[in-house]
Parts: structure tokens; sequence; C-alpha cells
């Protein structure tokens, strides 16, 4: 992690296979870097080999270095209960052992204090039937792993997603938080989107619109309402209102689509298989809107290496100077 970003804060989470881990966190809007490593044992310089065996005590872990000024610690912690089995003390899905346990490593009492209160409050929720065992350990040392370990998701992709179906993961997420995408967040940033009745949607949405959203269509390159704007704001699904991209996350991929790097609320993005023209790609969705979006490719700029290649049509830009009145007044943060 580059040593020069002084305003930028470090958080430390182990949540099984940290390929995973890595790949779930770096999509949230404010993160700059997360790498993956060993913490909590007991043995310098550990490899992977003598992680694996179980024998050293350390977990699989991530750091991530992010900006408070654009997602809290807080927010972090909602993400890591979204994607981990915390009630699970043998392991994480697929993959068993001590080294693949679930942990939460504070920097600092404050940390300390937040990852508590968060872990009580899943606890109170009633969202699992078991116990939530996840430990609040303070944070030792942290050895940074193997290269051929780091942005895995983006240098294997194929062999990643074939893993992760298979460990199991992705099926316990949808079982246990379903569509409650904002489940885990403060309940004043709770909102209800919907989709609207086909007839209406007719009358709402311009032809190009509604043939993009409704029919899976693709709008032409460069002719399209949003690939060359520079305004600070958010993208929103034109047919749910359901947050979906912000503008600091989009750059000029030189398609003519608009481009992110990332989505800006990860759960309102949904990826399916796209087996269409005799190819297969990652096709995106709105969850809420369930309306088609475009596609996402592994040949993005750092930090995440993705292209979510996104239709103008799919979308309603809002500027920053109008998010108050429009609703989304929690997103002026991240343009201070």
């Amino acid at each position: 992690m580059d040593p020069s970003f002084k305003h930028l804060e470090t958080a430390t989470f182990a949540g099984g296979c940290f390929w995973c881990s890595e790949s779930d966190l770096v999509k949230l809007h404010g993160v700059v870097e997360v790498i993956s490593g060993y913490t909590g044992g007991s043995k310098a310089n550990p490899t992977y080999q003598e992680v694996s065996s179980g024998s050293t005590g350390h977990y699989e872990a991530v750091q991530v270095l992010y900006d408070p000024e654009k997602v809290t610690y807080r927010e972090l912690l909602d993400a890591y209960w979204r994607h981990v089995d915390p009630t699970d003390n043998g392991g994480q899905f697929v993959d068993r052992g001590p080294q693949y346990r679930t942990a939460i490593f504070y920097h600092n009492e404050e940390q300390k204090r937040q990852a508590e209160a968060s872990k009580s409050e899943l606890a109170r929720s009633g969202r699992f039937s078991r116990a939530v065992v996840t430990p609040i350990i303070p944070l030792t040392t942290f050895y940074k792993a193997e290269d051929y370990h780091q942005d895995y998701f983006k240098k294997s992709p194929v062999r990643y997603k074939a893993y992760r179906h298979a460990s199991g993961r992705d099926q316990f997420i949808e079982k246990i938080w379903g569509d409650d995408a904002t489940a885990a967040k403060k309940p004043d940033q709770a909102k209800s989107y919907t989709k609207p009745d086909d007839e209406e949607l007719q009358r709402k949405l311009t032809p190009m619109q509604y043939k993009v959203t409704r029919k899976d269509a693709t709008e032409p390159s460069f002719k399209n309402e949003f690939w060359d704007n520079h305004k600070p704001g958010i993208y929103v699904d034109i047919v749910s209102g359901e947050p979906l991209f912000s503008s600091s996350d989009k750059f000029e991929s030189g398609t003519g689509w608009p481009s992110f790097i990332r989505p800006l609320e990860p759960n309102h993005v949904v990826e399916k298989k796209d087996r269409s023209f005799f190819m297969t790609r990652t096709e995106v969705r709105s969850r809420h809107g369930d309306s088609h979006l475009g596609h996402v490719f592994p040949d993005g700029p750092h930090p995440t290496g993705l292209r979510y290649c996104i239709n103008s049509a799919s979308l309603r830009f809002i500027p920053k100077e109008d998010l108050e009145k429009e609703g989304y007044g929690e997103y002026l943060k991240l343009f201070n």
C-alpha cells in the first residue's frame, strides 16, 4: 500500500478465501486498494503452503486501504458481514480449517468499539439461527501474500468464478440476505426501489430506453447521452431509481459508452451469464428494477481492474447539486 496516501485509513478482515474477500471489498466506493495476506499467527513471513496447512495459526485475510471521507469503517463492516458466514468457526463454505475462519482485526480502539457494536447489532437482528462467533482481535503483523494471489479474480477470472460458484459462498449470501440489499445499513439509509408495470414503463420510457432495459438491446456507441458526461453526480436506474454508479468511478474507456470501475452500491448490481452472439460475457442488471444495464469486463483500470460498460439509456443522471432535493443526500459526501 502506497504510504503517500496520508489521509487514507486501513482495515483488516478475515473472511475465508482471500480471493473472494478481495474481489468483494475492492468494489466498494472509497476503497483504494485491497491486499491479500496472512495475519494472526506465530510464524514470521509465512508462505501460502505453511498457512494452508493450518499449522501456523494465521488467517487468510485482507487489508483494505480506504478513504474515510468516501466510505466509513462502519460501512466496511456492513459490507464484510454480508459476504461471510459469521456463525461458522471451522472455516468458510467449502474451505475448512483454522486458516479460513472469520475475524475482524482492529487497528485502534475506535475500530474495536465500532466492530463490537456492529457484531452485537447483527447478533440481535435474528438474521442467523446460530450464534455470531466471528472474533474481534487486535492486529499484530500482516504479511502480504505471494504476488500470484493478488488480484486473482482479475488474473484468472474463469478459474476464480468456477471456484467461487463451487464454494457455495454466493448461494449462502443469496439465501441469508436475498434481495434485502439494505439490510445491514443504517435504518435512515434504507429505501424501497420498485419496478413499475410494463404498461407504465412503455409510457414513461423512450423507445430506446425501453428496448435497452426490457429487451436487452445495446444503444449506439458515441451516440448516447452520458458517454462524454464529466459532471459530478450519481447515476441511478431509469426504471427503479436505485443508485448504481458514481461519476467519481467513471473513466474514459474509448468505447463510446459510459464506463465505471465499480458500482456505487454493489448489492444493486446483479451479474448473469450472457451467451448470446456465440460468446460468453457477464451481463449486469439492476437488482430491483431488473433493467439490463450492460456488461462487465476484466480490462479496466486500477484498483478494481474492471470495466462496467453501461448503456446510457439504462441510467438517469443526478447532478451533485440536485442530490438532496432528489432524495439522495447521503451521497453528497462523495463529492466533498
